[in-house]
């Protein structure tokens, strides 16, 4: 039987399905050449799922976990800013990263199938 939505049961498991989708997500670009420099990064703005370099290249990416199938953005604007701000407080923190370029990208885990990268999935101030 499946928790009812909204109960504590149901939040835990949707907790887990996006650890679960996060570890994948940041396997999935260590196979790709990305290096992970941090997962679940928090700021008082909010949080980044995984930060990742490739090359010049800061990655602030947000992972998406679903049941089925997506077509469409996965990504609010609202989560969007959310993001922008925590990439920012990310960046003060390590100015040493200052001189590389940012990217903002999605990945997509479904339960069953290839994760979904998608490179630059949106801009700053989009």
């Amino acid at each position: 039987m499946t928790p009812q939505r909204g109960s504590a049961s149901h939040r835990r498991q949707a907790w887990r399905h996006g650890l679960w989708a996060e570890t994948v997500a940041a396997w999935m670009l260590r196979l790709k050449g990305y290096r992970i420099l941090a997962r679940r990064f928090r700021s008082g703005q909010g949080e980044v799922d995984i930060v990742a370099r490739r090359g010049a290249v800061i990655c602030f990416v947000e992972v998406k976990a679903r049941s089925s199938p997506v077509d469409g953005e996965v990504i609010s604007a609202r989560q969007r800013r959310r993001i922008e701000r925590s990439a920012e407080v990310f960046m003060q923190r390590h100015p040493q990263l200052a001189q590389l370029g940012l990217r903002f990208d999605a990945v997509v885990v479904q339960r069953r199938g290839v994760p979904r990268h998608q490179p630059d999935a949106w801009r700053l101030g989009d």
